[in-house]
C-alpha cells in the first residue's frame, strides 16, 4: 500500500500519465499527429516552451511567479535583429548581448521582488507590460525579418536527422536537473519554496536565493528569444505572448506547486511536451485560437486540481486496495 501512495504521489508518475493520455486522444482525433514529419514540428515547437519552462519552474519553486518570459522574448527577437541586421554585427556577439539583456531583465524582477519586498506577481505584472513596450518602443512597432542566414542553421540544422532544438532542450534540461539536486544554490531554492523561516535559520540567504532564480528565468527566456528569432529568422514585439502562459503551465501540468518546494526538471519538461502536443492538436483539429486559449485555461485548472487533490486521491486509491484485499 505504501508503494502505491509513492508512487500516486511521484512528481513524475502523474505529468507522465497525463502527457501519455493526452498523446492518445489527439492521435484518436486525426491521424496526421503521429506521422514522422509532424513529430520533428512538435519536437520544434515544443523546444522554445521547455527552454522558459526551465526558469519559470525555478521561479515557483522558491514560492514566486514570473508572468514576464513572453515580454522578456520578445524584446530579446527585437534586440537581436537590431544589432544583427540594422547595425551590422555578427550574430554569436549578438547573441551574447541579448543573453546578457535576459540577465538584465531577471536582475530586475529579482531585485524588485526579492530585496523591494514588492510580490512578485506585480513585479513581473509591471515588466510583462515594461519589457514589451521596450520592444515596440526600439522597433516602432515594426517587425524585422530576415535577420541573418546563420540563424536559421541555429534552429533548422539537424544531427542524425533529430533537429538541434532537440539537443538543445535535453542539454538544457539536464543541466538544469543536475543544478538543481546537486548544487548549493539548487537545494537552497527548494529549502526557500518550502520554508522560508526554517531557510533562513539554517543560515540560507532567501532574497539572494530567490534574485539567483530570477536571473536563471530571465536567461532561459533569453535563450528562448533566441530560438524563436532562429526559428522564424525575424523579431517582433508581438512575439511570445503566449509563452508566459505556457511556461508556467508546462511547470504546474508537471507537477510544481505554486506554494513552492515541490516540483522537478524532469515533470516540467513533460508539462512543455504536454502542452505542446495539445496546441498541436488543436492546430492539426483547425480548432480556432479562441477555443485553443479556452483549453489552455482549463487544462491549467486541471493541473493545479491535481496538485492539490493528489494526496487524497492517492489515500483514495489506498483504501480501495485496502477494502479490497480485506473482501
Amino acid at each position: 500500500m505504501e508503494y502505491i501512495k509513492k508512487l500516486m504521489r511521484s512528481t513524475v508518475m502523474g505529468p507522465l500519465v497525463a502527457f501519455l493520455l493526452v498523446v492518445f486522444l489527439v492521435s484518436l482525433t486525426t491521424p496526421r499527429f503521429l506521422q514522422v514529419r509532424n513529430l520533428s514540428n512538435v519536437s520544434l515547437q515544443v523546444a522554445t516552451v521547455a527552454v522558459v519552462s526551465i526558469g519559470a519552474t525555478l521561479v515557483i519553486l522558491t514560492g514566486g511567479i514570473d508572468l514576464s518570459p513572453g515580454s522578456t522574448v520578445a524584446l530579446v527577437t527585437c534586440t537581436l535583429a537590431i544589432l544583427v541586421k540594422n547595425l551590422g554585427l555578427p550574430l554569436p556577439v549578438g547573441i551574447l548581448l541579448v543573453l546578457i539583456l535576459g540577465i538584465i531583465c531577471g536582475f530586475i524582477n529579482g531585485f524588485l521582488s526579492a530585496y523591494g519586498k514588492i510580490p512578485s506577481f506585480i513585479v513581473t505584472l509591471a515588466t510583462m507590460s515594461i519589457f514589451r513596450g521596450l520592444a515596440f518602443l526600439i522597433t516602432n512597432g515594426t517587425p524585422i525579418f530576415s535577420v541573418s542566414p546563420q540563424l536559421e542553421l541555429i534552429f533548422y540544422g539537424k544531427v542524425l536527422n533529430i533537429p538541434l532544438p532537440f539537443y538543445y532542450m535535453i542539454i538544457l534540461y539536464a543541466v538544469a536537473a543536475i543544478f538543481l539536486r546537486h548544487t548549493v544554490l539548487g537545494r537552497s531554492i527548494y529549502a526557500v519554496g518550502g520554508n522560508e523561516s526554517a531557510a533562513k535559520l539554517t543560515g540560507i540567504s532567501v532574497n539572494k536565493t530567490r534574485l539567483m532564480a530570477f536571473i536563471i528565468a530571465g536567461l532561459s527566456a533569453s535563450i528562448g528569444g533566441v530560438l524563436l528569432t532562429a526559428w522564424l529568422n525575424s523579431g517582433s514585439p508581438n512575439y511570445g505572448m503566449e509563452l508566459g502562459l505556457q511556461s508556467i503551465a508546462a511547470a504546474v501540468i508537471g507537477g510544481a506547486s505554486l506554494t513552492g518546494g515541490i516540483g522537478s526538471m524532469v515533470a516540467t519538461l513533460v508539462g512543455a511536451l504536454t502542452v505542446a502536443v495539445v496546441q498541436n492538436g488543436l492546430n492539426l483539429n483547425a480548432v480556432p485560437a479562441s477555443w485553443q486559449e479556452i483549453t489552455l485555461g482549463i487544462v491549467i485548472v486541471l493541473a493545479v486540481g491535481m496538485d492539490m487533490w493528489k494526496s487524497d486521491l492517492g489515500s483514495a486509491v489506498s483504501r480501495f486496495f485496502r477494502d479490497m484485499k480485506e473482501k
